[in-house]
């Protein structure tokens, strides 16, 4: 399944490297596509047709990295093929791009600059896609409240 950020803005130099470093690593799970734009009418251009658009705002709901890993593998089984985040820029995503997402995420109850909010959705698009492979990066319970198991060649390392 592929995934895709479209971001209004670029990353700078302070979280720049972290960024790349995520969402190449979740590149290793899902065909991943990271887009840069400089509006929110850019943004709107760029929006794959029949993908599911995930818009994170403030005022979304919050979820889990279990939760994103199981939606995402939801998505994955019923074969749609691409699942867009959006993240806005300074004053967040407009009225128009949210009544055109089908879920509202919300990454904390703090707010987040975009490019805060791109790194933190980049490492959990890794983090969702070990839980996904039940590889041990996730220290965390699983949807089922149990630790992920490791395998003994992972305990060795």
């Amino acid at each position: 399944m592929k995934i895709t950020t479209i971001v209004v803005g670029r990353a700078g130099a302070p979280l720049k490297d972290a960024i790349l470093e995520y969402e190449t690593r979740a590149g290793r799970y899902w065909k991943f596509n990271a887009i840069e734009v400089t509006s929110e009418a850019r943004l709107l251009a760029r929006l794959p047709e029949r993908a599911q658009i995930v818009a994170l705002t403030r005022t979304g709901q919050g979820m889990s990295s279990t939760d994103l890993a199981a939606y995402l593998q939801e998505h994955a089984l019923h074969s749609t093929p691409e699942v867009c985040f959006l993240i806005g820029g300074a004053f967040g995503l407009g009225p128009d791009i949210l009544e055109r997402a089908q879920k509202r995420w919300s990454l904390s109850d703090a707010t987040l600059p975009h490019e805060m909010a791109r790194l933190v959705l980049a490492e959990q698009l890794y983090r969702a896609g070990t839980i996904v492979r039940n590889e041990p990066y996730h220290k965390g319970p699983t949807s089922s409240g149990r630790k992920l198991r490791r395998s003994a060649k992972s305990k060795r390392a």
